[in-house]
């Protein structure tokens, strides 16, 4: 508990819960494989790669966070759901997470149940739950675009780590006097300023593709505005 790392490591959930979870966690993704079949098209498939690689690739790099004593990473849950939809979204940082839990040894293998339904599935789904909402009431012009990038992706950093205070209080090993109340609160505390720099990362990175190719971001082409007509985030005549 001394890091507040969100990969839980072995040990830190019992084992009837981490086993709860897997269980969730290998229905939940089968359910995204079925659903995700529906998506994939010659764009997507070749993006959902792409889009895997590179959280894979920025969540080697860490950004300190000085007030806490710790450090953090891209989740990739937000800008996963933007590039590709939730489905194959939330399959893509399960990827990664199976990769860096069997490699790389970044947290345990027996709790990868927990660790997929925290940031694939939850960062995921409130991430693209904020982006649906906020696609309709923003701008589709780069600014909008920015701004819905960027709250979706911190909202998902905070949401995953109460996912975590769920499941330490459902299996948790060690005894904490009564304050699951005050660890809800710092890691929600440190992973605002950790979702902060991950909402800058991804409103940079779907900024930047949805300028190049503005067919390529699934937002803009699977949400449609209710309120006003979609304004082309790239200028000029294709």
């Amino acid at each position: 508990m001394e890091t507040l790392a969100m990969h839980i490591s072995n040990g830190i959930i019992d084992g009837p819960v981490a086993a709860l979870f897997a269980a969730l966690a290998l229905a939940a993704l089968t359910g995204c494989v079925l659903r995700g079949r529906r998506d994939l098209d010659d764009r997507l498939a070749p993006m959902a790669g792409l889009v895997a690689a590179f959280i894979f690739a920025v969540q080697m790099l860490n950004f300190p966070i000085f007030t806490a004593g710790v450090s953090g990473h891209l989740l990739g849950g937000a800008l996963a759901a933007m590039l590709v939809g939730p489905w194959v979204g939330a399959l893509c940082v399960a990827v990664v997470l199976v990769v860096q839990a069997l490699i790389f040894g970044d947290g345990g293998v027996a709790m990868l149940g927990l660790n997929i339904t925290n940031m694939a599935l939850l960062g995921t789904a409130a991430a693209y739950l904020l982006i649906a909402l906020l696609l309709r009431v923003l701008p589709r012009t780069p600014a909008g675009l920015a701004v819905t990038a960027f709250v979706s992706a911190l909202v998902s950093v905070v949401v995953a780590s109460q996912g975590f205070i769920l499941e330490y209080w459902l299996g948790g090993t060690t005894d904490l006097g009564g304050n699951l109340a005050g660890l809800a609160g710092t890691m929600a505390g440190v992973h605002l300023l950790i979702g902060i720099g991950e909402g800058l990362i991804t409103a940079t990175t779907v900024v930047t593709v949805a300028k190049v190719r503005p067919d390529l971001v699934y937002a803009l082409r699977g949400l449609r505005s209710t309120s006003a007509p979609a304004v082309p985030v790239a200028g000029g005549v294709r």
